[in-house]
């Protein structure tokens, strides 16, 4: 649950301890009030890492985008630190026109994705995400199992479509080459990631 803490001495030793466990890393700053979201468990962290790569194999290795493990985004230059989100997986492609300052981007990627976690409000970012000009956001829910793809249209993110269990609907990117579609498994359901230009396929 929120949880709104006004002490500032507590509020310090709160931050002091996120940090020393390395948890700050996830952190973000949603204007101007810190938000901790819990740590990623270890099925976030898998989803995370095998989700990056066929989109580093077939966009970063060959160099038509960027793909990262997550950023700090943000919509300010320079006090970036007052409001920035960072999504588990981001793809910037080349004719973007968000400015890389190393530490942060300023402006949206054209296609992100949020892995939920117990408490996540994702959809709460979505403003922010529409506001830095996000083309696409794809959440990977877990509490139940789904896929849901978002599409920027006309300054907002509407819904474009569903992959569940009961209907497991292939979600096709209009922004990099790649389809998307949840699968039943006998550990957990699983992602199909197919490349549309080869037909190449990952199990993620």
């Amino acid at each position: 649950m929120p949880v709104l803490i006004t002490d500032p001495e507590l509020g310090d030793e709160l931050r002091a301890s996120r940090e020393a466990s390395d948890g700050d890393k996830w952190n973000e700053v949603w204007d101007g009030v810190l938000v901790m979201p819990s740590l990623p468990n270890d099925e976030h962290q898998e989803l995370q890492a095998n989700l990056l790569c066929p989109l580093t194999e077939k966009l970063g290795f060959t160099k038509l985008g960027k793909v990262r493990a997550g950023v700090n985004i943000t919509d300010r230059h320079p006090d970036w630190k007052s409001n920035y989100r960072g999504p588990d997986v981001v793809v910037y492609l080349p004719d973007n026109p968000a400015i890389n300052y190393g530490t942060y981007w300023l402006g949206g990627p054209d296609f992100l994705c949020e892995i939920l976690s117990p408490g996540d409000v994702a959809s709460d970012k979505f403003e922010f995400y529409a506001k830095v000009n996000t083309r696409e956001v794809m959440i990977v829910d877990r509490y139940p199992w789904a896929l849901d793809l978002f599409r920027l249209h006309e300054g907002e993110l509407i819904h474009a479509g569903r992959s569940d269990l009961l209907t497991p609907t292939i979600l096709e990117s209009h922004t990099i080459p790649f389809t998307f579609q949840l699968q039943p498994s006998e550990s957990r359901p699983t992602i199909l990631v197919t490349h549309t230009a080869t037909g190449q396929t990952w199990v993620v």
